[in-house]
């Protein structure tokens, strides 16, 4: 979709509502974005089979580019036929203006029918109003049920034991590498993939190998000036040394400061400047390894159709593990259903139905790189021909998210405040343990803060 238009405004306020006010959020933190909402662009469409009207399903989703086509594709699969679904899709700017509008329509009590949301922002979310829960016995009649995904994904679907979230998809922060630089430095299995690590010492030596191989950099890491990727690969590796995480209300956060600086130190190791460059943004880190400087990159699956672009031998794997247990850390695209003050059962029976359908059209998402969260869709034949993507896709069950509080997940200040002291160590301009601290303080900073629709 390219066609543009600027952004409506709230929804007006109803004279009763079960939640938070409008008026409340543009006073606090959620409201923090609004400036960005007003400021960018909203493009909406509806699917060829569908047309505009009261009778639509209403949809919003923040896809755009190749996986606003892909939604367009799936939008249009379940819309075929005599139980083909009406629907009016709204596509919304990624980032905090999307979850600005969310949660101002939400609380309004006259949002969309189905909504997409980071799994990483239930938390949120639901506690405050924002969201209304999904009926699992008629998800279960349209063929959907718990046991169809993955533990650690379930898991977070959830807020005091009540489902709110249906995943979509898990797409989680991997590696990926030249084939040909692996099989050179001795990294690759009997099926010619990537061999397990073990150790961070492993780590190093394949960089070490990769580098030889490649003729540039062993792994390449591109964080400088990024707002999340140093805290994906610190959440990855820390989660492996087991430790906790925790950030509960009202503080202080639970941090194990010892593993969090064996962890940093060990970044610092990996990206010495040396084997491994260390002052690299993302965009030149993709940049170096789709041509051919690199033998290995540490990035979102997302990535993956830019890389098939590139033409080198591409493998994929899920994020190494180096320390005690398997963990990768990623989000899920879910579908959720915004708070409707009094919505219609029959609607909402519909809105069901369409998030059934949907996660079963997950194998066209997937040609993206998305781990379809949809156990029975990744247990097929037509999935497992899908490479490099069935190579990562047990990650997925050892997926680790943002820890839950209301100012974590995708987009959040919470990823900033964390990746800037991070920055400053992989730079070489502080220590780990004073870069640790750092993150611990501003843990503690914002859990001081209060939650907007509490």
């Amino acid at each position: 979709m390219t066609a543009r238009s600027p952004a409506p405004p709230p929804p007006p306020e109803p004279v009763t509502r079960r939640g938070p006010t409008r008026r409340r959020l543009l006073g606090t933190g959620l409201a923090g974005a609004g400036a960005l909402l007003a400021a960018g662009s909203l493009s909406g469409c509806a699917s060829p089979a569908s047309a505009s009207g009261a009778s639509a399903l209403s949809v919003w989703d923040l896809f755009q580019g190749g996986d606003g086509m892909l939604m367009d594709d799936m939008i249009k699969a379940v819309s075929r036929g005599g139980r083909g679904f009406d629907v009016d899709r709204t596509i919304l700017d990624w980032g905090p203006s999307y979850y600005t509008k969310l949660a101002m329509s939400a609380a309004g009590g006259r949002a969309s029918d189905v909504a997409v949301l980071h799994l990483s922002r239930l938390a949120g979310y639901a506690p405050g109003g924002l969201l209304d829960p999904f009926d699992l016995d008629v998800l279960a009649e349209f063929g959907v049920t718990e046991k169809d995904f993955t533990p650690a994904v379930w898991a977070r679907t959830q807020h005091d034991g009540t489902v709110f979230a249906v995943p979509l998809d898990v797409h989680p922060f991997i590696v990926f590498y030249d084939k040909e630089a692996a099989g050179t430095a001795g990294l690759l299995d009997s099926s010619g993939e990537l061999a397990p690590m073990g150790s961070p010492e492993a780590l190093l030596d394949a960089g070490r190998g990769l580098a030889r191989a490649s003729g540039g950099a062993g792994i390449l890491f591109g964080h400088v000036t990024d707002t999340a990727q140093n805290w994906r690969q610190f959440a990855a590796f820390y989660a492996q040394t087991g430790a906790e995480f925790a950030l509960p209300d009202g503080g202080p956060p639970r941090i194990d400061v010892d593993a969090a600086i064996r962890v940093v130190s060990f970044m610092q190791r990996l990206f010495d400047g040396r084997t491994n460059p260390n002052n690299l943004d993302y965009n030149g880190a993709l940049a170096a390894f789709t041509s051919g400087r690199g033998g290995m990159a540490m990035l979102g699956e997302w990535e993956l159709p830019t890389l098939r672009k590139s033409g080198i031998p591409l493998g994929a794997a899920p994020f190494p593990q180096v320390f005690g247990r398997p963990a990768v850390y990623t989000d899920s695209h879910s579908f959720v259903l915004p708070h409707q003050d009094d919505p219609d059962p029959a609607r909402r029976r519909e809105a069901h139905r369409y998030v059934a359908e949907m996660i079963k059209q997950s194998l066209t998402w997937a040609s993206a790189g998305h781990i379809p969260a949809y156990q029975p869709v990744l247990a097929t034949p037509e999935y497992a021909a899908l490479k490099p993507q069935s190579s990562y896709a047990d990650a997925g069950k050892v997926a680790v998210l943002d820890p839950p509080n209301w100012f974590t997940g995708a987009a959040s200040n919470f990823q900033n405040r964390m990746c800037q002291p991070l920055q400053s160590a992989l730079l070489g301009n502080t220590t780990a343990e004073k870069a640790v601290r750092q993150m611990v303080r501003e843990a503690d900073a914002l859990l001081r803060q209060p939650n907007p629709v509490a």
